[in-house]
């Protein structure tokens, strides 16, 4: 239940994404009265924060890959040591 609360918002619409149909942004108050903020600026900064928080999902997979690999290469090294002290 929302009672007496008023807020702008911004909806940015994807034209080329399968997963996403729009974004929705609140705007913070006072900043449309700002002398110098344009429409055209809160737009763009919209669409920047949504191609943002798009790229820095599509990079977790990766990233996550990578960790696994310098742990695995971690292990193998640690074992390969710990091999050679007990032999020689």
């Amino acid at each position: 239940m929302v009672k007496g609360v008023s807020r702008q918002v911004v909806v940015v619409r994807s034209l080329d994404t399968k997963l996403f149909e729009q974004a929705i942004f609140l705007i913070r108050d006072g900043a449309v009265s700002r002398q110098g903020v344009t429409e055209e600026e809160i737009l763009r900064q919209a669409n920047a924060a949504a191609d943002h928080y798009l790229q820095t999902q599509l990079e977790k997979p990766q990233l996550l890959l990578r960790r696994l690999l310098w742990t695995l290469l971690g292990a193998a090294a640690t074992g390969a040591v710990w091999l050679l002290t007990v032999l020689l």
